[in-house]
């Protein structure tokens, strides 16, 4: 790990308050929203369209963020702060700290994009890899699954196992793991996982290093276990950046905790430990292992107004030089949706809850966003923050373009003195960077008024946005001018888009749900949009795949498979509701040129749910899916299978 001796991102969901969720969201009741801290950093009040030209901050304005000077000074604001949060936790005022109320938790759906030039997962960015449950090398397919990378050959004679290794941190090692996601570089596959430990500190990231180089004898090279939760991760080019989001270890008791009780503040890097995540690094080879803090205080900043005792980390890895981290910086702060360009990482957190003023719980939500320089391979580099109105949907609602941030949020407004929620709204902002603070140059609201977004996809200089409550609102947005961003057109149909991807100029693919008139949902349904007129969207097709169906792609856009050479769509397919009609597969449809679908077929592994395929991959002229029970190869052309691979257990 860098520097020893200085002591070194389907969705929210709405959360109960029963005596567990408070314990459990006590370790994240100072929720962060470095956006309260940010109060100068953007223009607080929505614009119909956009109206006014960028506001820098003024001269003498105060820097979002401080850099804590040393290990004394991060122990003592420490320790200034935990007894107040202490007695917030005691009086249950977590409850909603890291999650939505009433009827505004918003949907984990998101829009694919093409796949990379070096791997067929549908990422957001060209040339920015995204960690997912399948990888490809040459005419290697790898696929995480129970707990275990397989390696299956896709040549002419493929498929076929080729090996399998054992992940770390799973339940032979006393542990519990969830969440395992997959990028490759070279010879190298980086595996990163969540870990239930049963214990204080409860979660850990845990990341190994695998040698590939001979797919039949896989082994672990080394691995890297750290405390919190992984958050996400992006790869542009042989460097690995991965977040991850730390709770300080706090006793469960409802009393507060007295000063004394308190992790002291000391210059020595001891003293900072509690309030530090911890990380250990162990090579599997020769056994040696290292223990120290995952991040240097002096890497460690803090908002200007109390936000939190959280630990949002982002760690540069350059497996040319091995697993240690060559960079680590930290906000305190928590961190939930990570977008990555080729040249930054932005990092968003959302305040439901203020951890000094706990009365103001039913107020305006807001987003903080934070900016990392990511064009030096070696480094990570904190540059700005900013904020927007309301709560983001996914990854997808932030997209750069120019050296500009474009934002689409939601609103979840305070109640009125009546105790009913007022009206949701919908904007798309654009920011850019003055300084360190990511300033509003410009935004359009009145967005689906008392819905939420659904589904977001910036192309360009034209932003789509889809909100739903009992109709599908599909927006088009001209971003051509970010200073004054307007609404073109509007599409009403029934249902919703949950994920939205081009297929040829003028053309949106949307797949999601039907609805009746009431907004119930009827099962998954696939849309081809014309937006050739942005100013008159329309809806060429659309196609039902079953009563009751739902689809990972709705929350997963790593799911999602389109070919545009064969014109071809896959999308993961399940029908639980009724018991004679249960499915665990996949479907598969054409476009046609003329603007309509083909008939779609059906994809199956099997009867049972592990028979479900989870993704799906055109590698040379065929078509492969993925499941728990192994990896089918299909005829390109008929679909038809052609070949069966099953995961040895």
């Amino acid at each position: 790990m860098n520097r020893p001796n200085d002591v070194p991102p389907p969705r929210t969901s709405r959360l109960r308050v029963d005596p567990v969720a408070i314990a459990v969201l006590a370790l994240c009741v100072g929720i962060a929203l470095v956006a309260v801290a940010l109060a100068g950093a953007g223009p607080s009040s929505a614009r119909g369209s956009g109206d006014g030209d960028a506001k820098p901050p003024p001269a003498k304005a105060k820097s979002p963020l401080k850099r804590f000077g040393s290990c004394a000074q991060l122990g003592g604001y420490a320790r200034r702060h935990a007894e107040a949060v202490s007695i917030l936790r005691s009086d249950g005022i977590a409850a909603d700290a890291a999650g939505v109320t009433g009827d505004m938790a918003a949907p984990s759906a998101e829009a694919g994009s093409a796949p990379s030039a070096d791997s067929p997962t549908n990422v957001q960015e060209q040339g920015v890899d995204e960690p997912d449950l399948v990888k490809v090398s040459g005419t290697t397919i790898f696929a995480i699954t129970d707990n275990r990378l397989e390696a299956v050959d896709a040549g002419p004679a493929g498929p076929a196992v080729l090996g399998a290794v054992d992940l770390p941190g799973g339940a032979g090692e006393d542990a519990y793991a969830w969440g395992q996601q997959l990028l490759i570089v070279g010879n190298r596959a980086l595996t990163i996982s969540n870990t239930d430990l049963g214990r204080e500190p409860w979660t850990r990231t845990i990341i190994s290093e695998i040698d590939i180089s001979d797919p039949a004898a896989m082994s672990v090279v080394r691995t890297l276990g750290f405390d919190g939760s992984y958050v996400s991760a992006r790869q542009t080019g042989g460097t690995v950046r991965v977040v991850s989001s730390t709770s300080p270890s706090y006793p469960f008791a409802g009393e507060p905790v007295p000063m004394a009780d308190l992790p002291s503040a000391s210059p020595r890097p001891h003293g900072a430990r509690r309030w530090l995540p911890q990380a250990r690094l162990r090579d599997r080879a020769s056994g040696e292992l290292t223990r120290e803090p995952l991040v240097a205080c002096d890497q460690i900043r803090k908002p200007r107004r109390f936000s939190g005792l959280e630990m949002l980390s982002v760690l540069t890895i350059d497996l040319e030089q091995g697993l240690a981290p060559v960079d680590a910086d930290s906000v305190m702060t928590t961190g939930q949706v990570v977008y990555g360009s080729p040249q930054a990482l932005y990092v968003a957190t959302e305040r439901w809850h203020d951890p000094v003023e706990p009365q103001a719980l039913g107020s305006q939500v807001t987003t903080a966003i934070h900016k990392f320089q990511i064009t030096d391979s070696q480094e990570t580099d904190y540059v700005a923050s900013g904020r927007v109105p309301g709560f983001m949907l996914s990854q997808w609602s932030m997209s750069e373009s120019e050296g500009l941030l474009r934002v689409a949020s939601t609103t979840s407004p305070p109640w009125d003195e009546s105790g009913r929620a007022q009206k949701s709204e919908s904007f798309v902002s654009v920011l850019g960077q003055s300084g360190d603070r990511l300033v509003e140059v410009g935004r359009v609201g009145g967005l689906g008024s008392d819905e939420r977004i659904y589904a977001v996809r910036f192309i360009g200089e034209v932003g789509y946005v889809v909100t739903f409550r009992q109709v599908d609102p599909l927006y088009t947005i001209d971003l051509s001018d970010p200073a004054a961003p307007r609404v073109l057109g509007e599409l009403k149909i029934p249902g919703y888009s949950a994920y939205l991807h081009p297929t040829g100029p003028g053309r949106l693919l949307g797949i999601g749900q039907d609805a009746d008139a009431d907004g119930r949902t009827l099962g998954v349904q696939a849309s081809l949009f014309d937006v050739a007129d942005l100013t008159a969207p329309t809806r060429l097709a659309s196609a039902g795949f079953g009563r009751g169906s739902s689809s990972e792609v709705e929350y997963d856009h790593h799911a999602f498979l389109y070919s545009e050479a064969e014109r071809l769509v896959v999308i993961p397919l399940e029908i639980w509701s009724d018991p004679d009609e249960q499915f665990f597969g996949a479907v598969a449809f054409r476009i046609d040129p003329a603007g309509g679908f083909e008939a779609p077929v059906r994809l199956s592994h099997g009867e049972s749910w592990r028979s479900a395929i989870r993704r799906s991959l055109v590698l040379g002229d065929r078509l492969f899916t993925v499941s728990a029970r192994g990896v089918m190869a299909h005829d390109l052309a008929t679909l038809e299978g052609r070949g069966w691979a099953e995961f040895v257990r």
